[in-house]
């Protein structure tokens, strides 16, 4: 296989040690629900200063290294005029976007979704990589009970979508995040969750290596193994940690560039608790860190209130939090 030196830069970047990516690609739809917690109407100048806030806010670049953007966002810029492509790579942030375009119904199969956005990649690609995008995200939704849910068919589907993206992707000199997420919401144990990521996973990279997807030009955005949020008996950071890293040493080649958490519905506090007791586990064979969305926003948007006087206290709540998550990824937390 042919080396890409340009996805190997933009890897190592993305994974540099004690830094992680925000995930602020909410569709127009979702970041209208953030914006519904500090009582602001879903506006696009209400979508823009939110936006702004996370982007501008003074020394992030210490603990974010790459922002995973909306299509919105990344043709937005500041209410100043300057683009917020330009804004991220003058800290020295990686810019990147999202690019599945949501899930549909999987035809015969009862409760379980496929992705949409193969259509025409390659020439949004090519809009994107000329706009400074370098790497990007499709999110797979894996839904899960305790007996039928998922199957190897939608499994198997699924990850040949994210291996047809990837592709493309890689062609683009652009670095696939792959995202299976397996569902949290549910009543199903953390055996049960155990399994269907790990058998997730290993039909994932079955799959990617079986399309010739360059895994060291490749990361893994997964959940966490932890029982469902209805589950009676929750997890502790220790039996997520424990369980996560053996679904990972099950399935997940060493020659995969990194993996990344996203934080799948946890409350704020409750990712960071976990994603340190994972990096207390000691070193990996890959780099692993986080890349949340509303673990991060939400303290930020609970100082913010919508408010222009609150706007600094704001930006030092996500800063804070940015911190606090960069420590929990080395153990340190």
């Amino acid at each position: 296989m042919k080396k890409n030196i340009k996805l190997y830069e933009t890897v190592a970047a993305l994974l540099e040690p004690g830094k992680g990516i925000l995930a602020a690609d909410e569709s127009d739809n979702t970041a209208g629900k953030r914006l519904s917690m500090v009582h602001l109407p879903n506006e696009p100048e209400h979508r823009r200063d939110f936006r702004e806030l996370l982007f501008t806010a003074p020394d992030i670049e210490k603990y974010i290294s790459g922002v995973i953007m909306y299509d919105s966002s990344i043709r937005n810029e500041t209410r100043d005029g300057i683009p917020f492509v330009d804004v991220l790579t003058a800290k020295g942030i990686v810019p990147g976007i999202k690019v599945d375009l949501g899930t549909k119904d999987l035809e015969g199969f009862k409760g379980e979704v496929i992705t949409q956005g193969l259509d025409n990649l390659e020439a949004r690609f090519a809009e994107y990589y000329d706009m400074g995008a370098r790497f990007a995200k499709w999110r797979a939704v894996i839904t899960i009970d305790e007996d039928e849910t998922p199957t190897d068919a939608a499994l198997k589907m699924n990850a040949i979508m994210l291996a047809r993206y990837a592709q493309i992707a890689q062609a683009a000199n652009i670095v696939p995040i792959v995202e299976p997420e397996v569902i949290h919401e549910g009543d199903h144990s953390l055996e049960r969750a155990e399994m269907v990521t790990t058998r997730t996973l290993q039909v994932l990279f079955q799959t990617l290596i079986e399309y010739k997807v360059d895994l060291s030009g490749l990361i893994l955005k997964t959940s966490m193994v932890l029982a469902g949020s209805t589950y009676p008996e929750q997890t502790t950071p220790e039996e997520v940690a424990n369980a996560t890293l053996r679904t990972f040493h099950m399935s997940v080649p060493h020659t995969c560039a990194g993996i990344v958490f996203l934080s799948g519905g946890q409350a704020p506090e409750r990712s960071t608790e976990n994603l340190n007791a994972i990096a207390k586990l000691g070193e990996q064979p890959w780099p692993i860190t986080f890349s949340f969305s509303r673990a991060i926003e939400e303290p930020m948007l609970k100082a913010w209130q919508g408010k222009p006087e609150n706007e600094e206290a704001a930006k030092e709540a996500l800063r804070a939090t940015c911190e606090k998550n960069s420590l929990a990824s080395l153990g340190k937390s």
